[in-house]
C-alpha cells in the first residue's frame, strides 16, 4: 500500500451521515476502516467503495464493547501503518424526559454516544502523538449545546461530547492532533425518518414541516454535515482545534 496514503477511521459509517462522510474522504483519496453495528450496512458500504483498496472494514461490532472501539483503531494501524483522521459519527437518539428515561436508556446511550469515543479517541491520540499527529472529528449536537425538551439523556450525552472535544483539542494541540466536534441539528437521515414513523408520521410530511422551521429553508442533509466534517480534517482548518461548530442553518433548538 502507498506510504502517503492517509487512512482515516469512521464509526457509524453505514448510517445516513455516516455513509456521505465515507464518501467525502475516499473521493479524496482517503484508506477509510469503517465500522457499525450494521453488518449488511457495513457490506453494502465496501461494495460501493471499492473493498480492499478504499474501504478496509473491521468487523462489525458494539461499540458499548471497549474492545471493539480499540479494535477499529488498531485495525487501521496495523492494515495501513497509520491512522491520520478519527470521525467518531456513531450515535443514538434517546427520547424521553429523565421520569420517562429507564435505566438501560440512561447507560446505552450514555455508553455508544459517549463512553465509545472517550475509547477511540484514547487509542487514536496515543498513536497519532507519536506519529505526526492527525485530526479527530466528534459528531455532537446542537441539542447538547442548547437542550431541547424531553431528550434528558441524548442531550446530556451530546454536551458531554462537545466538552470533552474540546477538552482534548486543548490537551493534544501541542502534539499536533486537532480535536474538534461538529454540532448538527436536525438531519435528513433514515435514523430521523424512521423516528417520525414510529410516532405515527408520514416522514415525508413530517421533514416538510421541519424544513419551514430552518432560516435557510430546509433541514440539513448529510452532504451538509460530511462537508463540515471533511473541512475540519483537512489542512484548510489547520488552525482550528478544540472547539466545537454548530451545523443548523440557523435554527434554534427551542
Amino acid at each position: 500500500m502507498a506510504p502517503d496514503k492517509k487512512t482515516a477511521v469512521i464509526t457509524g459509517a453505514a448510517g445516513g451521515i455516516g455513509k456521505a462522510i465515507v464518501k467525502r474522504f475516499t473521493e479524496n483519496g482517503y484508506r477509510v476502516v469503517a465500522g457499525d453495528a450494521d453488518a449488511a450496512g457495513l457490506t453494502g458500504l465496501s461494495d460501493t467503495f471499492n473493498r480492499g483498496t478504499q474501504v478496509l472494514w473491521e468487523k462489525p461490532g458494539d461499540l458499548r464493547s471497549k474492545e471493539y472501539c480499540e479494535a477499529l483503531v488498531d485495525h487501521a494501524v496495523e492494515a495501513t501503518g497509520r491512522i491520520d483522521v478519527l470521525v467518531n459519527n456513531a450515535g443514538i437518539i434517546t427520547r424521553g424526559n429523565v421520569v420517562e428515561t429507564s435505566d438501560d436508556d440512561w447507560f446505552r446511550t450514555l455508553d455508544i454516544n459517549l463512553t465509545a469515543i472517550f475509547y477511540t479517541c484514547r487509542r487514536a491520540v496515543t498513536h497519532m502523538k507519536d506519529h505526526g499527529g492527525g485530526a479527530i472529528v466528534n459528531i455532537s449536537s446542537c441539542w447538547g449545546l442548547y437542550p431541547g425538551p424531553g431528550h434528558a439523556a441524548y442531550c446530556t450525552s451530546k454536551a458531554a461530547v462537545a466538552t470533552f472535544s474540546k477538552c482534548l483539542g486543548r490537551d493534544h494541540a501541542a502534539d499536533g492532533i486537532r480535536v474538534n466536534a461538529v454540532c448538527p441539528n436536525e438531519v435528513n437521515t433514515p435514523m430521523i425518518r424512521t423516528g417520525f414513523i414510529r410516532r405515527g408520521f408520514n416522514p415525508d410530511t413530517a421533514i416538510a414541516e421541519l424544513n419551514k422551521s430552518v432560516p435557510i429553508g430546509r433541514i440539513a442533509e448529510p452532504e451538509d454535515i460530511a462537508d463540515v466534517v471533511r473541512f475540519l480534517a483537512s489542512d484548510a482548518a489547520r488552525y482550528v482545534a478544540g472547539t466545537a461548530i454548530e451545523v443548523n442553518g440557523a435554527k434554534p433548538v427551542y
